[in-house]
């Protein structure tokens, strides 16, 4: 799988104003919702209830949060880096900066894990995390995720 098959330009947004994880969750659901054509509510519920089972917050200011969605739609993808980092109870306590959210079928276990991988190998690369912090527009921001 490619992130560009989940990832699409209006759900990535660079330098994004935020000042808490709640906050942030909710900015997620309301990129995700009108592109999946589901309610903010039950998105941002999904990504609450996985976060309280455990932070999504993988450390070197990086979250991967993620929940699941009704069977029939799309594995989606929201990139976010924030203006300033939050804290998000992350497992090294730092606060996080650079987000890649996944909203995945509830059905679809072995999706998830791959899509969960392979955002984890890219994100494991410190240049290239720096270079997603570096991109100045949404753009640059969505062509360095899906060519970097």
């Amino acid at each position: 799988m490619l992130i560009s098959e989940i990832l699409s330009a209006d759900c990535t947004k660079s330098a994004v104003p935020c000042s808490s994880k709640k906050r942030v969750l909710e900015i997620i659901s309301e990129l995700a919702a009108p592109r999946l054509g589901l309610d903010e509510q039950k998105i941002f519920d999904s990504l609450q209830a996985r976060e309280k089972m455990g932070t999504t917050g993988i450390g070197s200011a990086i979250a991967i949060p993620h929940g699941r969605i009704p069977d029939g739609y799309p594995v989606t993808g929201i990139l976010l880096t924030l203006e300033q980092p939050i804290p998000f109870d992350a497992i090294d306590n730092q606060p996080v900066d650079l987000l890649f959210a996944m909203l995945v079928p509830e059905s679809e276990c072995k999706t998830h894990l791959k899509t969960l991988a392979l955002v984890a190998e890219k994100f494991n690369d410190k240049n290239f995390c720096r270079q997603l912090r570096l991109a100045e527009s949404d753009e640059a921001l969505y062509q360095q995720m899906i060519n970097g």
